[in-house]
Parts: structure tokens; sequence; C-alpha cells
């Protein structure tokens, strides 16, 4: 490992690095805000990937690209005249300070839930109070993450299930609720009731989803993952599938259903 003074030396690297593409890189120099914030969003999913994986060298790697987009935000916004990487810094020192006063102040020792529990309420002192609970959920985040967020802020202001248990007559109303509306839009006649239908049994999935996502969260299961697992094993199998079409010359859609559940079955059965 490094000692403190090499690592602020590789830190100060990258910032002189950061000058000078933007001094003499067309493509960086170009750059704005806006421009950069697809590119930071992919980033992030690159650096979960990583994670997920527990690929450590990799996830050094984007951890490093997502440091680079710190310093590229930052450095925008020092020749705006805005703000530099130590107002950056210096701002969430400051915040971790002050919403740990357990650490940095004269607080008893805290355990990790009168932790989570007084964060929300900190956040809001730093706003004088005005702050509402869910503001800090970003309305751009994908819509998992975003439940999810929104699920544990109510939770740390007291406001969640007395007992786990409960949520599953939820998940079960939210269920049948979502298969009312669904049946409803093979019934409708008009262009006009089957776009109210759609409307309703659009909203009664999103219910489903948020009482599935709650019921994750209350077990201890982060749906991201859950759902990131599935759609990685679904991919296995279908390119399973396709690899076992493909060898005996045949397409896809030449096969009838059957046919492609017993090789589903087969991929399944070999642990794929």
């Amino acid at each position: 490992m490094h000692t403190k003074e090499e690592k602020l030396a590789s830190i100060g690297k990258l910032l002189d690095i950061m000058v000078l593409l933007r001094q003499k890189c067309p493509w960086n120099a170009a750059q704005t805000h806006d421009t950069l914030r697809q590119l930071t969003l992919e980033e992030v999913f690159e650096l979960s990937d990583a994670v997920l994986r527990k690929d450590d060298a990799e996830t050094a790697k984007e951890l490093g690209d997502l440091l680079l987009h710190v310093i590229f935000y930052s450095r925008v916004a020092e020749e705006e005249g805005k703000y530099d990487i130590a107002d950056v810094a210096e701002r969430e020192c400051e915040k971790m300070i002050f919403r740990h006063p357990h650490v940095f102040g004269d607080e008893s020792e805290a355990s990790p839930e009168s932790v989570a529990e007084n964060w929300e309420l900190r956040k809001r002192k730093e706003n004088g109070g005005k702050r509402h609970i869910l503001d800090g959920v970003p309305v751009s985040a994908p819509s998992v993450l975003k439940a999810m967020q929104i699920q544990r802020k109510a939770r740390d202001v007291g406001f969640d299930w007395e007992e786990r248990s409960q949520v599953w007559d939820k998940v079960r109303e939210e269920m049948k609720e979502f298969e009312a509306e669904a049946l409803s839009m093979e019934t409708a006649e008009t262009e006009e009731e089957k776009a109210a239908a759609l409307r309703r049994a659009e909203g009664e999935m999103g219910d489903v989803m948020f009482a599935a996502i709650n019921a994750a969260r209350l077990y201890g299961i982060d749906p991201e993952v859950a759902l990131s697992r599935t759609c990685e094993k679904f991919r296995r199998r279908f390119t399973y599938l396709e690899d076992h079409t493909i060898k005996e010359g045949r397409l896809l859609t030449d096969m009838t259903l059957a046919e492609m559940d017993a090789v589903w079955d087969e991929a399944k059965a070999k642990g794929i």
C-alpha cells in the first residue's frame, strides 16, 4: 500500500493531466457538465459490474475512471469560475463531520441503527429544516434504485412495517389489482377505453414492483442485484438455446415453442 504522500501525489498528477487535456485535446476541451452526464452514468454501471464480479483489478480501474470524472466536472467548473476540486472536497469534509457527531463531536458512541436513523434528520438541518425527506432522491435515478432509496428514507424516520412479514399482504393485494386491470384491457373496445385501461394497468404494475422491492428490502435482498442476476441467467440460457439451434443448422424462428422449451430445460438442468 502507498503512503499518504504518495496518494496525494498521484491525485495531484491526475489534476495536472486534466489541465493539459482541457488545453490540448479537442475532445476533452469540448466537454461540458451536460455532455459528461451520460458518460458518468456509464462509468458508474461499469464500476457496479466490476464490484458484482468481485474483480479487484477491474474495480480499481473503474474507480479511476470515476475519479477522473469528478476531477473533470471540477475542472470545467473552475474554468467557469464556479468552484474547484478543493471546494468539492472541503464541502464533503464539512458534510461528513456534521453528519457524524459520534465521531467528530461529543455525542456518545452510536450503533449502526442509530446512525442511520439520525442521518436524514441531520441532512434536513443542513438546509435549515426546510428540506423534504425525499428531496435527496434523484428524479433521473433508475426506477429500482429510486424505489429503494425512497423506501429507505421513509424507514429512517419510522415509516415502515412493524413486522416485515406484513408486506406480503400488500404484495398480494397489488398483484390482484394489477391482474384485474390487465384483464380489463382485453375487454376494452374503443381506443379511448383501451388507453385508459393501459394507464390503469401501468399504474398497478408500478405498485406491484414497488411492493416487491419493498419486500426485498425488508428481507435484506438488493432487488437491483437480484434482477441483474436473473437477466444474466436468462442471457446464458437463451444463448445456449441459440447456439444449440445453430449447431443443428436451424433458426429459432423455425422451432416450435415446445422444442425451445426442451432445450431451455436442458440448459437449466446443466446449471447454466
